[in-house]
């Protein structure tokens, strides 16, 4: 028995300069080469004054009722701050980086044994996705 595979040739009348390239449409789905990671929110890239919008996602605006904040057994790190007795309070900026792999909303508070004048602004919200931008507290 003979070999029965077919060598690989150009159809009968086979013209490149006319032809698609066979390149053509090798990205993919990973889009190689294209140089960025497109828009932040998919299908929302036209999105302008006259679009009609309905429904949607609600962002978190408020912590809910029954919500309980606990110190981490391991804390991610460690801020100082240094404030006199006689002034009105001092202000620190906490940029936290995304991690996580889609927008998550989140909620930010002190413990419940906090001192009272400690406050957090905002207090709830929806993060970036890993890699965007980070949120700063």
């Amino acid at each position: 028995m003979g070999s029965t595979d077919t060598g690989d040739y150009f159809p009968e009348g086979y013209d490149p300069k006319n032809e698609v390239a066979f390149e053509v449409g090798m990205e993919g789905s990973q889009g190689f080469g294209k140089g960025d990671r497109g828009p932040q929110l998919p299908g929302m890239e036209n999105l302008g004054a006259d679009a009609v919008m309905y429904g949607g996602i609600e962002d978190a605006s408020d912590i809910p009722d029954g919500m309980e904040f606990v110190m981490s057994s391991v804390p991610d790190g460690q801020v100082e701050m240094q404030v006199a007795g006689t002034s009105k309070g001092s202000e620190v900026v906490l940029s936290v980086k995304p991690v996580c792999m889609g927008f998550e909303d989140y909620y930010a508070a002190f413990t419940a044994d906090s001192h009272p004048s400690f406050s957090v602004s905002p207090c709830a919200g929806r993060m970036d996705r890993r890699g965007g931008e980070p949120t700063e507290l």
